[in-house]
């Protein structure tokens, strides 16, 4: 019987869930009362998670809009233009 847990894909996982078991990760690793191979696993499913996060907060920088104040004075948004200057 194999004693592996089977973890949610980081590609299906919301920035939240992804966020709060990367903090878990980064708490047991900083611990350091993990055995090596338990910890290089850690390791590994917190570079994947840390991965999701900044693929995320990249998608939500691109959807955010810019406001501008117009010549009259009057405000007005547009959608950023963040998408030539930011790789998805």
């Amino acid at each position: 019987m194999s004693d592996k847990i089977n973890f949610k894909d980081p590609k299906d996982m919301s920035f939240e869930e992804a966020m709060a078991e990367l903090e878990q990760v980064v708490h047991q690793l900083e611990d350091g009362r993990v055995p090596l191979e338990q910890a290089i696993g850690s390791y590994e499913r917190g570079a994947a998670l840390k991965a999701r996060c900044e693929e995320m907060l990249k998608s939500a920088r691109l959807k955010v809009e810019e406001i501008y104040k117009n010549k009259d004075g009057t405000i007005q948004t547009k959608p950023s233009d963040l998408q030539g200057v930011i790789d998805v």
